[in-house]
């Protein structure tokens, strides 16, 4: 709760999906980051929620109980209405705010970049 300082809308938006492939190249790719952001996100909402709501778990009598269960509602309410962590997600990734790295994509670099080393090499191996 504390790290969404800035303002995410609570509702889906209609946004230009071109948008979405211009870091990634691809708009498979940016789903499937947008979805491992919104996961990593909801999990830590639920931690935190479950730290929050674990400080008010006590044995204490029943007249507090009641009082401790309206703050306990209190606090699941005002974690439903925060955004969902998808939205959250794609508006870190539109404001610039998410790295983006595939390896398989690196590894695939690394070795043109050999290739084309080892050819350049050779090339200038048959001038001489």
């Amino acid at each position: 709760m504390e790290e969404q300082k800035k303002k995410t809308p609570n509702t889906t938006i209609t946004r230009n999906t071109a948008d979405f492939s211009q870091q990634t190249g691809n708009i498979y790719e940016t789903v499937a980051m947008l979805t491992k952001r919104a996961n990593q996100i909801a999990i830590n909402e639920k931690k935190e929620l479950r730290k929050k709501i674990e400080e008010y778990t006590t044995s204490i009598e029943t007249a507090d109980e009641m009082f401790e269960n309206r703050e306990q509602i209190d606090l699941v309410r005002r974690y439903e209405q925060m955004p969902k962590p998808v939205l959250v997600a794609t508006e870190e990734y539109l404001d610039h705010e998410l790295e983006y790295r595939n390896p398989a994509k690196e590894d695939q670099r690394a070795k043109r970049m050999e290739e084309m080393e080892d050819l350049v090499i050779a090339e200038k191996e048959a001038q001489q």
